[in-house]
C-alpha cells in the first residue's frame, strides 16, 4: 500500500475483521476524512466544558484566581500522567479500542455532570472525564498521522490542527452565547450528547457503514502499523531529534501560559468591564489567531528545523502573555491576545509535527505530546496559585509568578538548542 494520500490516506490497523483462515485477512479500511470527523466533534465538546468550567466554578461556588489555578493544575496533573499511559494502550492494545474507552467515559461523565449538585462531585467528574480524554488525543494525533511520508505528514497535521482549532474556537466564541439561552446546565449536556454521538461514528467505522474502499492491487496481508514499513523523513535523525526535544521544552511552557490565561480569564473579563453577550468573542481572540498561524503554518513549510522561528514564537508568547494578564484596556488586550495565538500556535504545531516526524511509534509519541501539555496545564496554573496564596495582596501577582517561569522556560530553550546533538540551526 502507497503513502502520501493525505486526506484520503487509509487507516488499516484496528479495520480488520479478525476471520482468520490460516494466513488471510479480511480488511475494511476507512478514509481518515471520519478521524477528522472524530477530532472535530471531540474538540468541541472538550473545549465547550473545560474553558466555561471555570465560569462555572466561579458562578456556583464563588471560586476566585486561586481556586480555577488549582483546579486547572489538579487537571493538568492526571493528564500528565494518564496521557502516557493512554497512548502507549493504543499503540499496544488499538487505535479503536483505546477511542472506545475515551468517547464512553466522557459521555458518561458529563451525564452525571449536569446532576450533581456539589463542589466534591463536580470535581470528581472533571477527573474521571480527564481521564478518558486522554485516551483520545493520542489516538486521534496517531491515526491521522500513520504512513504519511514527509510531504504527507505535514498536510495531514495541517489539516488536524485546523480542524481542532476551528472547532475550539467556535466551541468558545459561542459558549457564552449558548449558556445564556439554554443555562449553565449546556456544558454538560452538549458535551454528553457529542461525546455519545462519537461512540455511535466509531461504531460505524468499525463495522464498515461508511467510507469502505477496495483492497489496493499488491496488498495481501494488514501492516501492523503503517509508519515502521516507510520511511519518514530524510533529515539527519539527529537534528530531528534534537528539534523534537526542543520543541517538547518548549510545549509544556506555552501550556502553561495559555492554561493560566483560561484560569483567570474570567477575573480578566470582570477587570476590563466585558460585556456579558462579547464575553465568548473576548475569550476567543487567541483562538482566532491560533487557527490563523496553523493555516499559514500548514501551507508554508519554511519554518521546519528553523531555530530563529521558533525561538521568537516564545519570546513573543512570554510578552503577549504578561500583555493579556496586566491589560488595562480593552485594546492591549485583543492585540495581546492576537499575538498570543500566533505564537502559541508555532509552539504548539512544532512539537506535534516532530513528534510525528522524527518515529514510528505514532501513539507513543502523542502520549508523549500529550504528557508534556499535562506538565503545563499542571505547572502554570499551580506557579499561579502559590504566587496568589504567598501574595494575596500583590498586583499581577500570577502574571509576574508564571512570567518568571515562562522566563525560565525560554532560557531552558534557547540552551537545549545549542546543546542538543551539536545543532546548527538558522
Amino acid at each position: 500500500m502507497g503513502v502520501g494520500f493525505g486526506w484520503e490516506q487509509l487507516i488499516w490497523r484496528d479495520l480488520v475483521d479478525q476471520t482468520i483462515s490460516g494466513t488471510s485477512f479480511v480488511m475494511r479500511p476507512v478514509s481518515k476524512r471520519y478521524y477528522y470527523l472524530l477530532e472535530g466533534m471531540n474538540s468541541f465538546a472538550t473545549s465547550y466544558y473545560f474553558f466555561y468550567l471555570f465560569f462555572y466554578m466561579t458562578a456556583r461556588f464563588q471560586y476566585g484566581n486561586l481556586g480555577n489555578l488549582g483546579l486547572s493544575a489538579g487537571n493538568g496533573f492526571l493528564y500528565m500522567f494518564a496521557a502516557y499511559f493512554a497512548g502507549s494502550y493504543g499503540q499496544r492494545r488499538g487505535y479503536h479500542r483505546a477511542l472506545r474507552i475515551g468517547f464512553g467515559t466522557m459521555a458518561v461523565m458529563m451525564g452525571v455532570g449536569a446532576m450533581v449538585e456539589t463542589e466534591v462531585g463536580q470535581l470528581v467528574v472533571m477527573g474521571l472525564w480527564t481521564l478518558g480524554m486522554c485516551f483520545t488525543w493520542p489516538t486521534l494525533e496517531a491515526l491521522v498521522s500513520e504512513g504519511e511520508t514527509p510531504r504527507g505528514l505535514q498536510r495531514s497535521l495541517g489539516i488536524y490542527n485546523l480542524v481542532w482549532a476551528g472547532a475550539s474556537t467556535c466551541s468558545y466564541f459561542a459558549g457564552g452565547t449558548l449558556i445564556q439561552i439554554l443555562g449553565l446546565k449546556s456544558m454538560f449536556v452538549i458535551p454528553a450528547v457529542i461525546h455519545t454521538s462519537q461512540c455511535i461514528v466509531l461504531w460505524g467505522i468499525e463495522r464498515g457503514y461508511w467510507g469502505r474502499v477496495e483492497k489496493p492491487a499488491g496488498v495481501d496481508h494488514v501492516p501492523v502499523m503503517l509508519g515502521g514499513v516507510f520511511e519518514l523523513t530524510a533529515r539527519p535523525i539527529a537534528r530531528t531529534r534534537a528539534f523534537l526535544r526542543m520543541s517538547w521544552i518548549a510545549n509544556p511552557f506555552a501550556y502553561v501560559a495559555l492554561n493560566t490565561v483560561g484560569a483567570i480569564m474570567p477575573s480578566i473579563v470582570s477587570r476590563l468591564q466585558v460585556s456579558p453577550a462579547a464575553v465568548g468573542g473576548f475569550c476567543a481572540i487567541w483562538f482566532f489567531a491560533r487557527m490563523v498561524a496553523f493555516f499559514i503554518l500548514w501551507r508554508w513549510s519554511g519554518w521546519h528545523y528553523r531555530r530563529g522561528w521558533f525561538y521568537g514564537a516564545y519570546g513573543a508568547m512570554l510578552f503577549s502573555f504578561v500583555g493579556v494578564c496586566a491589560a488595562d484596556s480593552i485594546w492591549v488586550a485583543v492585540v495581546s491576545q492576537s499575538v498570543f495565538g500566533l505564537s502559541i500556535g508555532l509552539i504548539y504545531y512544532s512539537s506535534l509535527y516532530y513528534s510525528m516526524d522524527a518515529g514510528d511509534s505514532k501513539g507513543e509519541h502523542g502520549g508523549m505530546h500529550e504528557a508534556a501539555i499535562g506538565c503545563g496545564i499542571c505547572f502554570g496554573p499551580a506557579v499561579g496559585a502559590l504566587g496568589v496564596y504567598l501574595f494575596p495582596g500583590v498586583p499581577q501577582s500570577v502574571t509576574w509568578a508564571v512570567g518568571g517561569l515562562l522566563g525560565a522556560g525560554l532560557l531552558a530553550v534557547v540552551a537545549g538548542g545549542w546543546s542538543l546533538f551539536g545543532v546548527r540551526g538558522r
